[in-house]
């Protein structure tokens, strides 16, 4: 008869509930694995898989009761670390939807929003054309991978213990601010072609008063607009690309302090 202390079992639950509330907050909010068409059980399933895979690699857990307070404090100190590293890449994906958004309240399209299942609210088509885009871009190059590969990483660097660690609040709001920075950049070229064709109509009214400005300038502004996206489309996936690689290189890096 196999007799199991307390002790022990105490060891083996921490050894699933800490790296698994990480990995699972992780997987909650970083892109791809979010995405509401995967089923929850699928997600939790996955959780499971790589907690598994992760488990032999923890040499030191903390010894403390899992539902103690100093437990269930560790406990969110886990899910903290786990939210923030998806939530970098996150930042990325949503600027370019920025980008998509901007460009599209630009174009005059701003009309033309539908309900988003992924973010529960109405978004512009450029933008989920943008989001979309961004998404096979970082399918193609591994990013997923990438991403879970900084997650087992942080488990090394940001090992799992009783001493206090905090969130650089600093990095995190300056990251935060990328997403304006890379909205702003990724549109720049349909704001550029739409703020000539508006100098161009203004110019037109004011020789052809009599011309009605309202019901030709909504078709060219789009026409020129959605010609734009379709000159740019080929040379997006490159600075698509780099964005992605930086939001995971910064996922890797992100500041921790005891």
């Amino acid at each position: 008869m196999i007799n199991i202390s307390q002790d022990v079992l105490q060891s083996w639950v921490m050894g699933l509930i800490l790296p698994l509330s990480r990995i699972l907050s992780f997987l909650s909010i970083a892109p791809v694995f979010s995405h509401n068409s995967i089923p929850q059980s699928i997600k939790i399933a996955i959780g499971f898989c790589l907690t598994l895979v992760v488990m032999p690699t923890i040499s030191i857990l903390p010894d403390i009761d899992p539902l103690s307070l100093q437990g269930l404090l560790i406990v969110c100190q886990q899910i903290i670390i786990g939210v923030a590293i998806g939530m970098v890449m996150r930042i990325i994906f949503s600027g370019i939807e920025m980008a998509g958004q901007i460009s599209g309240m630009t174009m005059g399209l701003g009309f033309a929003s539908f309900f988003d299942p992924d973010s529960q609210g109405n978004t512009i088509a450029i933008s989920q054309l943008y989001g979309i885009l961004a998404m096979l871009v970082f399918l193609s190059i591994d990013g997923h991978l990438l991403l879970i590969a900084a997650l087992v990483e942080s488990f090394s660097t940001i090992p799992i213990a009783v001493n206090t660690i905090g969130l650089d609040g600093m990095k995190v709001s300056m990251l935060g601010g990328e997403v304006f920075n890379i909205g702003l950049q990724l549109s720049l070229p349909i704001i550029a072609a739409l703020l000539i064709t508006n100098i161009a109509l203004g110019i037109l009214t004011r020789s052809a008063p009599q011309l009605n400005i309202f019901g030709i300038g909504f078709p060219i502004t789009i026409g020129i607009g959605l010609l734009t996206i379709l000159l740019i489309m080929p040379d997006m996936a490159q600075p698509f690309q780099q964005l992605i690689e930086k939001g995971v290189s910064a996922s890797s890096l992100i500041n921790f302090k005891r």
